[in-house]
């Protein structure tokens, strides 16, 4: 979504993780996505450096808040807070649920307290940052979304109204459908998917 918002084109290659290509293998260690290779051959091999880098070069919607002095500086600790501790105990819950594990009450109050975090926010204005998008609101949208999957009734129903309603408003946008679309495979004898191009 970051690419498609920042309107910057890149050659897809949509790679089977059972089976890793050798040349993403070869150009990150951590052999595992994303990687985007940059023209003069340099690697972001992060989802957020990637999105940061691409918002950087291009931002029409002002999803950086550049006009805020520490806006981006909020933000990223919010998204750190969302990467080091709502992922890993939205990952127990998940496996808890999974396995019907009688810690998934336990698990899903922990990734609650972020939650209550995010709900209060969006009492304050439309979106995390204020009342116009953000690079937080996409950041951390698709471990939202993860999360109002494991338990759909329970989530249905929770004290968050405001953040259904706010993951709601993402299922609407074209952007979110695009970015949804899936993709061939991609094999080495083969060019890979122009993607980002309107």
């Amino acid at each position: 979504m970051g690419l498609l918002l920042a309107r910057q084109v890149v050659i897809l290659r949509d790679i089977n993780m059972k089976d890793k290509p050798e040349e993403m293998i070869a150009v990150s260690s951590k052999a595992t996505v994303p990687v985007l290779i940059l023209n003069d051959a340099s690697v972001i091999d992060q989802s957020l450096d990637i999105m940061v880098w691409a918002l950087t070069k291009n931002d029409p919607d002002n999803l950086l808040h550049n006009r805020q002095a520490k806006a981006l500086s909020i933000m990223l600790e919010l998204i750190d807070r969302n990467d080091n501790e709502f992922v890993s105990d939205l990952k127990k819950y998940k496996a808890a649920a999974r396995y019907h594990d009688g810690e998934k009450d336990s698990h899903r109050q922990h990734c609650e307290v972020f939650l209550k975090r995010l709900e209060q926010c969006l009492n304050e204005h439309e979106f995390i940052m204020g009342d116009t998008l953000s690079l937080i609101d996409y950041a951390i949208l698709p471990f939202i979304r993860q999360f109002s999957r494991v338990e759909r009734q329970w989530y249905l129903q929770a004290p968050y109204p405001k953040l259904r309603h706010w993951l709601n408003t993402f299922y609407q946008q074209p952007t979110f459908t695009k970015a949804m679309v899936k993709h061939p495979k991609w094999s080495s004898s083969e060019p890979g998917v122009l993607f980002g191009h309107v």
